[in-house]
């Protein structure tokens, strides 16, 4: 009888786990599923209708992440030379204030950094000679960029009080390799890049040094540029390229729109509104800035311009997660 009921009890046991087990499956199952539909939809890669990989990501992401999109559009490729240069108040527009008498400086009415008209009243200095105070004033309207003078000081007539430049048009002073000076011209194009984030400034050689830099091996090329803006400093580097030839091209992007993925030259494709597509592209002419698109891209399309790697990098965090 004891065998009978122990047979019994292992029966329904048995029979209440398997019920169990059925029960929990499903759970489980929909559990996967529920979990695989929460996945971020910028996780998951697709295929188009050519075989081209696909990520979902939004706008915002991207410019959480600094991606930057722009259209394929028609551009100029440019054979450059590159140069160094510094930005210099145009010594032609720069005026040194000196004391016609020397005395003591009774008031100084302006500071480094101040705008002045023509006549403004700069400071007034106490002859030594007639113990009369006379106006030190601004021969021409600018900026004041130097002090040598300040209150109750002797103020010599040996010695600038202050420097008054006109900053309205500046020089771009480019040092021009040895080996590169016979391909420079007056007159020739330059495009000067201030690293400002405004872009680069056309202007043209105005000026050619007839002599060299011993210490540099370098020759002085000059460029003016219009400054009504004040956007350019003096003191501050800038980078210049030299246009020698130009052809222009039906579609082009930026040089750092090219990426590589499975051994395809692609470029990100903006598609649907919230899709990413790795485009396969034929290449063809480039310079610094551009690279043409021969196949592959229309004019017209949004693309990923700058910092192209982060959808580099989620495209291929999506395909291990898909994987």
């Amino acid at each position: 009888m004891k065998t009978s009921s122990t047979i019994l009890v292992a029966l329904i046991t048995a029979a209440l786990g398997a019920y169990g087990y059925a029960m929990l499956a499903p759970a489980r199952v929909e559990t996967t599923e529920q979990a695989h539909e929460k996945k971020p939809a910028n996780e998951h890669v697709e295929q188009d209708e050519h075989g081209a990989d696909r990520i979902r990501i939004s706008d915002v992401k991207l410019a959480a992440a600094g991606v930057a999109l722009a259209e394929a559009a028609s551009a100029t490729l440019t054979d450059t030379l590159s140069f160094n240069g510094v930005l210099r108040a145009n010594q032609e527009a720069v005026v040194q204030v000196t004391p016609r008498f020397p005395g003591i400086a009774k008031s100084i009415r302006k500071r480094i950094g101040d705008t002045v008209a023509r006549d403004d009243l700069l400071a007034s200095i106490e002859s030594n000679q007639s113990l009369t105070a006379y106006d030190l004033k601004a021969p021409i309207g600018g900026t004041i960029i130097d002090r040598q003078i300040s209150l109750g000081e002797y103020a010599s007539e040996q010695k600038p009080a202050f420097v008054v430049a006109d900053l309205s048009t500046i020089w771009v002073d480019l040092s021009i390799y040895r080996q590169d000076i016979k391909r420079v011209r007056l007159g020739d194009e330059v495009l000067i890049d201030p690293d400002d984030g405004r872009g680069e400034i056309r202007g043209a050689i105005s000026y050619l040094a007839p002599v060299g830099v011993s210490e540099t091996q370098t020759a002085l090329a000059r460029v003016v540029l219009e400054n009504a803006d004040g956007r350019l400093r003096p003191g501050l580097f800038v980078s210049a390229r030299l246009i020698l030839a130009a052809r222009n091209v039906a579609v082009a992007v930026r040089a750092s729109a090219i990426q590589t993925l499975e051994n395809r030259t692609i470029v990100f494709v903006r598609e649907d509104g919230d899709k990413i597509e790795a485009r396969p592209v034929e290449l063809g002419e480039s310079d610094p800035r551009y690279v043409e698109i021969k196949a592959g891209l229309s004019a017209g399309e949004r693309y990923v311009a700058e910092n192209s790697f982060v959808v580099k990098a989620e495209m291929g965090k999506g395909d291990a997660d898909h994987d």
